[in-house]
């Protein structure tokens, strides 16, 4: 590793020079003022002139602390003329680190170290921030916006005038809890509207977890979650994932552990895009324990996707229905400021999650409620979310197939999302930035034990996928011994 070398780094702190090695100073060892990194001593830790070298040698000193937040780099012409290359070289990797959200160009302040976060998001959120600017941004996990139904019909229907007339009134609205039951992937006891998934599930954790439980999640698994149960003093326990989902002998593994629940996305899981099979819910099913009656864990199950999810809908509800909680998200399929969804399962915990709701936020808008119902029954809705689920399908498979040209071949994926291995995580991504291609890190994603891997929001990718997917081999294979 470059980071091993013996180099004393020349840092200027506040118009006097401190001489130090990069295993002298830590991130909690700085001085106030502005540090500036001394040209010649980075230059010790470029292997290779090139734009990328470059870059890749000084983001790993950002991500090992040996730069922290708000030192300042050399100048391009400064460490050009250290390196003997043209300036425009190191500019591009300056760009390179800029949309990599590493660092920051503040004019004739020069360029910084982008400082942490934004402090109100969670910690796993933080690490998928991205503030910077990417020509190719394919790593937020959103829907594509033109995909999306139109509003306008649905909106010119609603009634012009608030519909509440009681606090006490029951949370949802005849009309979509009729057809939210009818279209449960399973018989159900009880169904509640909620404002998307995310909040089911905080209800749900908040009502039946206690300070020191543990909860089996998926590994890797969406890092809201990981961050909502550890915001409830709950131990995240990690179960593999392979191409059908959590893997029963992983599950089995982590049972042993004593979980009050298990929490696995049935459907395009977010990263790896895998969607749970028949067999593998029966296998699942098997591990958790006794499948028709019976004390376990709880199972909860975020089908965050499934309108656009090209996967048949499955469920451990008809195998376990006194301890399954099924949730169902329309952000993706219908929109995120929608902030809708539906919590169903036993009547016993369903009841307690309204109960506990009343006291707070009450109800999710009967006016939204009423939107999504036009919207889940209107023949253009319909039609719109069939043409993105066909579509968002048809890019998953065009970028598999360009991959597989390249040398990288994957497992089918369903969704928006794709999970590729990499050889270096940092390298890759900062390949990527160097093609003006943003993607998610995967380090977010884990619990437990890792590997390294980026998540690429395929969903948006509308064209240039041959390049992309150049892009992402090339890549992949960054940081290689």
């Amino acid at each position: 590793m470059l980071l091993t070398r013996v180099v004393r780094f020349v840092i200027i702190r506040g118009g006097h020079f401190s001489s130090v090695t990069p295993h002298d100073r830590g991130v909690n060892s700085r001085t106030a003022g502005c540090d500036v990194l001394d040209s010649s001593a980075l230059t010790a830790l470029i292997e290779d002139p090139t734009s990328h070298s470059i870059a890749a040698a000084v983001a790993r000193l950002i991500h090992s602390g040996e730069l922290a937040p708000g030192d300042r780099l050399p100048t391009v012409r400064e460490l050009a003329a250290d390196l003997g290359i043209s300036p425009a070289t190191v500019s591009n990797a300056w760009q390179a680190l800029s949309r990599a959200g590493l660092v920051v160009s503040r004019g004739r302040s020069g360029t910084l170290v982008r400082g942490a976060p934004r402090d109100w998001m969670p910690e796993r959120y933080r690490g998928l921030d991205a503030s910077a600017d990417a020509a190719l941004d394919l790593s937020r996990g959103t829907p594509d916006p033109q995909l999306l139904p139109a509003l306008e019909g649905s909106l010119s229907r609603l009634s012009p005038r608030a519909e509440t007339a009681s606090y006490q009134q029951k949370p949802d609205i005849p009309e979509l809890h009729d057809l939210l039951r009818e279209t449960w992937p399973a018989p159900v006891e009880s169904v509640t509207v909620t404002n998307g998934a995310l909040d089911a599930l905080d209800r749900v954790f908040g009502t039946v977890l206690r300070f020191g439980d543990r909860v089996v999640v998926e590994n890797p698994g969406f890092p809201p979650i990981i961050d909502l149960l550890e915001h409830y003093g709950v131990e995240p326990v990690g179960a593999d994932v392979d191409e059908h989902g959590m893997r029963p002998d992983s599950l089995a593994s982590a049972l042993s552990s004593h979980p009050a629940a298990i929490v696995l996305q049935p459907r395009a899981h977010n990263p790896t895009g895998a969607s749970m099979t028949e067999d593998r819910a029966e296998a699942l099913a098997r591990a958790i324990g006794r499948v028709s009656r019976g004390a376990g864990p709880l199972v909860i199950e975020d089908d965050h996707s499934g309108q656009i999810s090209s996967s048949p809908d499955t469920t451990l509800a008809g195998l376990l229905p006194e301890r399954t909680l099924h949730i169902r998200s329309f952000a993706k399929s219908h929109g995120p400021d929608l902030r809708i969804g539906a919590l169903g399962g036993p009547r016993a915990l369903v009841d307690r999650v309204v109960s506990r709701r009343m006291l707070g936020a009450g109800w999710t808008s009967r006016m939204t409620q009423r939107l999504l119902f036009d919207l889940l029954t209107d023949d253009e809705a319909v039609a719109t979310v069939a043409r993105a689920r066909t579509e968002y399908a048809a890019r998953q498979r065009a970028l598999l197939d360009a991959l597989g040209a390249h040398g990288v071949r994957l497992p089918e994926s369903d969704g928006l999302n794709l999970w590729l291995p990499v050889s270096d995580e940092r390298a890759a991504l900062v390949a990527l930035a160097a093609e003006g291609i943003r993607v998610a890190p995967g380090e977010p994603f884990q619990v437990g034990t890792s590997s390294p891997h980026v998540r690429v929001t395929v969903g948006v990718l509308r064209a240039d996928v041959h390049r992309v997917a150049s892009a992402l081999a090339t890549a992949s294979r960054a940081g290689a011994e």
